[in-house]
């Protein structure tokens, strides 16, 4: 009957369905609020307070350039879901048909960083992205955000190898190891640049294990949200 409530159905079509007077039901719910206030029932939370008390996690990564973007958005907040959390994905919003490119861009970016302070969480792909050892520049714009902003950053990659084991190597010298174009890699033993190791709590694997481990820590009573400081590192 509770449920029937919560969907905001009048006491007429609750009693229909449940084969029952009018009357029956609300004497029911008379004695339901009686025990509540005698603190004999703790009542259960309504849709919009169980919304309001999910953690939600801002889902940043070029998978938004994916070729099925919106259905992979789709199943990373399931995944989120799934994990009593809400998933804040970038292409949720819909940007207005009238703006002009660039135009445009600026409103996706204003959207995205809204999002990110509305979020508890933000949890990034840090894999490679059109080249090796170099994730989404956008991506790591929204880690360093969200770090300035005192979130706690989560993120994943589907490797531990180190910059130096993947990124191709092309002479060696005193200094160290140099790529293609001549720059140092650095080798602090980090899977990605120290910037974002350092900001972020990484995990190998995919979203669904990142997630798992966030909800494994907060299940443990470790803070890992926005406002109770930051998961162990």
């Amino acid at each position: 009957m509770m449920e029937l409530l919560d969907q905001g159905l009048p006491i007429e079509q609750i009693a229909n369905s449940l084969g029952k007077s009018a009357l029956a039901v609300k004497k029911q719910l008379n004695r339901i609020k009686r025990r509540v206030r005698e603190g004999r029932i703790d009542p259960s939370p309504l849709p919009i307070e169980r919304a309001a008390s999910e953690p939600r996690i801002y889902l940043a990564g070029f998978d938004v350039f994916r070729r099925d973007a919106k259905e992979h958005g789709e199943r990373l907040k399931q995944l989120c879901r799934d994990r009593g959390f809400v998933g804040l994905y970038p292409l949720d919003g819909q940007v207005p048909s009238s703006l002009q490119r660039q135009d445009a861009a600026r409103w996706i970016y204003a959207a995205n960083v809204e999002l990110i302070r509305t979020a508890d969480i933000v949890m990034a792909n840090l894999d490679d992205f059109r080249g090796s050892g170099e994730p989404d520049s956008g991506t790591a714009f929204e880690v360093g955000f969200a770090a300035a902003l005192g979130k706690p950053v989560w993120a994943y990659r589907s490797t531990e190898e180190t910059l130096v084991e993947r990124v191709k190597t092309a002479a060696i010298g005193a200094e160290g190891v140099f790529c293609a174009g001549g720059y140092l890699i650095e080798d602090f033993g980090l899977s990605v640049n120290l910037m974002l190791a350092c900001s972020a709590q990484l995990v190998v694997g995919g979203p669904g294990a990142c997630l798992d481990a966030i909800r494994s820590l907060a299940d443990e009573g470790t803070p890992v949200f926005a406002g109770s400081g930051l998961a162990k590192r």
